[in-house]
């Protein structure tokens, strides 16, 4: 396996974490994926790489010490672990709660949303094409690793995605929204909140899709980041579950 590991491509069939953490993350929620768990002789002896391999034992996953390959994969000098997996197609609940990103195009947004999801118990991401790969390690890196413990789905477009979910109420989040984030009553049946690109946001088609909604700020900004507004909308949707 060492001698076909490439550089990761958005069309190889398997990814990897670059790091001790992102690897424990992978291996305990996704462990039936990896193929092999690579390591480096710098940290035979850390904390890290003993839980790593007492993981692979337990599970009995392949891994073993390669220095250069690490190097190869890592950008940083400090990686000093590497799980490659293979790909995975999650399927997302009819009956939980969901965000939906209508072509993101940042990995970093992207993973920062995942973990952001996660910390505020929804566990399911819908993404509609085109959209930048979830996969890519820059994506698993700025999700801490939540991305091993969501589930996501890829949609060709929104109509798609809205045929499968009838059950859910949608909230697109839009500069011209009919209501303030802070008047919005939540409806008993599921919800979406719908987010658009980070450059053009969500087209003037959403404003007839459920419940059109506007995170009010200063004209100081034309916009909030995406994440920040995903975060925004995900803790005032959530926060009498805490």
């Amino acid at each position: 396996m060492t001698t076909k590991i490439r550089t990761y491509k958005k069309d190889l069939d398997y990814s990897y974490t670059l790091g001790s953490f992102l690897t424990i993350e992978l291996l305990n929620h996704q462990a039936n994926h990896v193929i092999t768990v690579f390591l480096h002789t710098k940290a035979k002896e850390s904390e890290g790489i003993n839980k790593i391999i007492s993981l692979c034992k337990d599970k009995k996953i392949p891994y073993e010490f390669n220095d250069k390959l690490i190097e190869k994969l890592s950008p940083k000098e400090n990686c000093f672990a590497i799980g490659i997996f293979e790909k995975y197609q999650p399927v997302l609940s009819k009956n939980d709660n969901h965000v939906v990103l209508v072509n993101p195009s940042d990995s970093g947004n992207l993973g920062t949303i995942i973990r952001t999801s996660l910390g505020f118990g929804i566990r399911d991401i819908a993404i509609i094409k085109p959209a930048v790969d979830i996969f890519d390690p820059k994506t698993i890196r700025a999700s801490m690793g939540a991305l091993f413990n969501i589930n996501f789905t890829y949609f060709n477009d929104f109509t798609e995605y809205q045929n499968q979910f009838t059950k859910h109420h949608f909230y697109p989040f839009m500069l011209n929204g009919k209501l303030k984030i802070q008047d919005v009553k939540i409806q008993p049946e599921p919800f979406g909140l719908v987010f658009g690109n980070e450059a053009k946001g969500l087209d003037n088609s959403f404003s007839n899709v459920g419940t059109s909604v506007v995170i009010p700020h200063l004209k100081t900004i034309d916009s909030l980041n995406l994440s920040i507004a995903v975060g925004i909308a995900l803790y005032e949707f959530t926060k009498h579950s805490f």
